[in-house]
């Protein structure tokens, strides 16, 4: 068999795994010490109402996700259900969204690895923005290696990496409780629409409270390498949606009752550290410093994943190049794909140096990847609605779940996205749109050279087709079916 036409491996994940990789792709800690400072800036004290009024709506794309992947099993997931749902077109705007956001979240992922990494042994080095890259480039090429390793290894990594994580944070949330020093009391109104500054200051802390979720769908792009993956891979993505959730609003409560409002601002990239000395002087910091920089490798690495798998899925159906369809013969990974996402983010990491401190990147980063998030899960939620549409009215469950739900949280991603360019800096809205804008070249230039995946079989709920080959065996030439999978395409 040649290299180029191996599959995945498939059956190497289980229910426990994927929950695993879900709240790992959501990265907790790493949300919660990056982003709250961002969070802050936009809507204040209204942190909590903004992750709670998100939620929703992401549940909504989480259950469209669930029901997509029951009917089209598929390492590409948005990129193939928008395709055959909505228009070719749109579905390789979809993948592309999920490519860009994860390269350029691997710069703004490693810099605070290597320097959450550098401030447990002298808070002086992590403002070293040089240092800071080389030791965030050396994490990330550790996690390129266990990517590369296969499935197996990456959820092992992950398993210690997240255990160890989720332990630390629950013990912190415990002992945020019982502390009793604080800057506020609680108010009830941080979860109500009080504190936003009008529809346009509730958009913008949405769009940073969608960078907050993001990453649970990393168990769709895995539905190829998951055993019963029709029903795991959704349920896993609401699971970890459910759990981080959690997470969120625990530690955002926490940061508005126990830290002032100049304690956020100064320490942007690292409030979970501050708010660890509060609770816990002296180890406090430290342990959540550690809990930061597992968390912030763990979704690096199911970033990696992410833009591989999506990477793999476009070389396959030759909609890029088709060497990143690619698989290596022995670890089942997509090794071209995985060899170029590391070459490119590691020019990034270099041009990234210029822009300016840690801070500053990751403020014009998360704004950039929230507004390509906000693209291609709303696709997706539209996708989920248009294949399921000749079924909505079966049942109370379907019409809600399958259609309406759904249909909600794919609206407000697009008017999030609309309403934030008005609110974001030029920067953050050039790096968001014009990383899509670049997707438009290779679409064009492989439209033109004739893929079949523009070329559609289309994509509906009610009437499954047998797949025209025996799992295992070599699929035809042509086929829609991808081999050693057992698909009803």
């Amino acid at each position: 068999m040649s290299n180029s036409s191996r599959g995945l491996q498939s059956n190497v994940l289980g229910t426990f795994d994927t929950v695993v990789m879900a709240v790992a792709g959501s990265a907790p800690a790493y949300s919660i010490a990056a982003t709250t400072a961002v969070l802050a800036g936009a809507v204040g004290v209204a942190g909590p109402a903004a992750l709670l009024y998100c939620a929703i709506p992401m549940l909504g794309i989480a259950l469209a996700f669930s029901y997509l992947s029951r009917i089209d099993v598929n390492a590409g997931a948005s990129y193939s259900w928008v395709g055959r749902t909505l228009h070719p077109f749109l579905g390789f705007v979809s993948g592309w969204a999920l490519v860009m956001s994860a390269t350029i979240f691997m710069v703004a992922g490693s810099l605070p690895a290597g320097s959450m990494t550098l401030s447990l042994f002298d808070e002086g080095l992590a403002e070293n923005t040089a240092l800071s890259t080389v030791v965030g480039a050396v994490w990330f090429l550790i996690m390129l290696g266990v990517v590369l390793g296969g499935a197996r290894l990456t959820v092992r990594a992950q398993l210690i990496m997240s255990g160890v994580e989720l332990a630390i944070l629950a013990l912190f949330a415990v002992l945020a409780f019982l502390h009793s020093d604080t800057a506020r009391v609680f108010d009830w109104s941080w979860l109500g629409f009080s504190h936003f500054d009008g529809v346009s200051g509730f958009a913008s802390g949405a769009l940073v409270a969608a960078f907050y979720y993001w990453g649970w769908d990393v168990t769709s792009n895995l539905s190829e390498e998951t055993r019963d993956s029709r029903r795991t891979t959704g349920l896993a993505g609401l699971i970890g949606v459910g759990i981080v959730f959690l997470l969120f609003e625990v530690f955002t409560i926490a940061v508005n009752i126990i830290l002032s409002a100049r304690q956020i601002e100064e320490n942007g990239a690292n409030v979970l550290a501050v708010l660890g000395e509060e609770v816990w002087p002296g180890w406090g910091g430290k342990l959540l410093i550690v809990a930061v920089m597992l968390s912030t490798v763990a979704t690096l690495e199911t970033t990696l994943i992410q833009v591989t798998r999506s990477l793999f899925a476009m070389g396959r159906d030759r909609t890029m190049p088709s060497a990143l369809g690619r698989v290596h013969h022995r670890w089942n990974t997509p090794w071209v794909a995985i060899a170029v996402v590391g070459a490119v983010a590691l020019v990034m990491f270099v041009a990234s140096n210029a822009l300016g401190s840690v801070g500053d990147i990751l403020a014009d980063a998360i704004s950039a990847i929230g507004l390509q998030i906000a693209v291609y899960y709303g696709l997706a939620g539209l996708a989920a609605v248009v294949a399921y549409r000749k079924m909505l009215l079966k049942s109370p469950a379907d019409f809600l779940f399958g259609g309406l739900w759904p249909l909600c949280g794919a609206l407000f991603m697009f008017w999030v996205f609309v309403e934030a360019l008005g609110e974001l800096s030029t920067s953050a809205i050039a790096i968001g749109l014009g990383g899509l804008a670049i997707g438009l070249v290779p679409m064009l230039w492989y439209w033109r050279k004739g893929s079949e995946y523009y070329r559609p079989a289309r994509l509906d709920a009610s009437r499954t087709v047998t797949a025209d080959y025996v799992p295992g065996g070599p699929a035809p030439a042509h086929s829609a079916a991808h081999e050693g999978l057992p698909t009803d395409f």
